[in-house]
């Protein structure tokens, strides 16, 4: 089982990957709608697994993941993209993402990117 917390600036996305994760056996420790509460959600909550939508508002994704990144190298974060983001996704794992997942979510692929970080 693995503490995760959910960023996205859609209450919609973030209700169905709490879904799929606290299923999985998860347990959430915090929602985030943009960059700047995930950086202070991560720092109050310590969470296993971030889930990091690209696009947000105030601080998008790639801005709060080098943030995450400098302040704790360890972090391991899940970008989550929309298609047709996929120079986004590669600018995140060279920026130190640990996996990424496409919207709409599949149930299967996010509990097994899940599973290869715990």
């Amino acid at each position: 089982m693995a503490k995760i917390l959910i960023a996205d600036d859609a209450a919609f996305m973030r209700m169905m990957l709490k879904n799929i994760l606290t299923e999985g056996g998860h347990e959430i420790v915090a929602e985030a709608a943009n960059g700047r509460e995930v950086i202070d959600l991560y720092r109050s909550h310590h969470p296993d697994i971030v889930t990091l939508d690209i696009t947000m508002p105030e601080m998008d994704g790639l801005q709060a993941l080098k943030v995450l990144k400098a302040n704790d190298p360890r972090a391991k974060v899940i970008m989550c993209s929309a298609m047709g983001q996929e120079n986004m996704v590669i600018e995140a794992i060279q920026s130190g993402a640990s996996s990424f997942i496409v919207k709409p979510f599949q149930k299967e692929k996010v509990l097994e990117e899940v599973a290869k970080l715990v």
